[in-house]
């Protein structure tokens, strides 16, 4: 059991992280009033602007996602879309929870 939970990816352990990276394997591109409203829907308490940009932050620099910036006419949008690497590694992840959970009995 060890083994398994070892190759549990803490990037992923935040319930944000997790749930942001759900949301882009499911999305091909989600923009931040979107992902914010999507989180809103499924969280108890609605995240901060300031704590989803922290969040996103990270897992761009762990190269898990991609920030794209445009302009929709005068307004700014900013779009984040999953990397390759950051797909390989939330299913690297999700087959690690599947083991575990096959390996106690459910």
């Amino acid at each position: 059991m060890k083994e398994i939970i070892s190759r549990l990816n803490r990037d992923f352990e935040n319930r944000y992280r997790l749930a942001i990276m759900s949301l882009l394997m499911v999305h091909e591109q989600v923009d931040f009033n979107s992902l914010k409203e999507l989180l809103r829907d499924s969280a108890q308490e609605p995240i901060s602007d300031g704590n989803l940009a922290s969040h996103i932050h990270s897992m761009e620099k762990k190269g898990l996602l991609t920030v794209s910036k445009e302009f929709v006419g005068r307004k700014p949008r900013t779009s984040y879309q999953a990397t390759a690497e950051g797909r390989k590694a939330f299913e690297a992840h999700l087959n690690a929870l599947e083991e575990l959970i096959r390996s106690m009995g459910g």
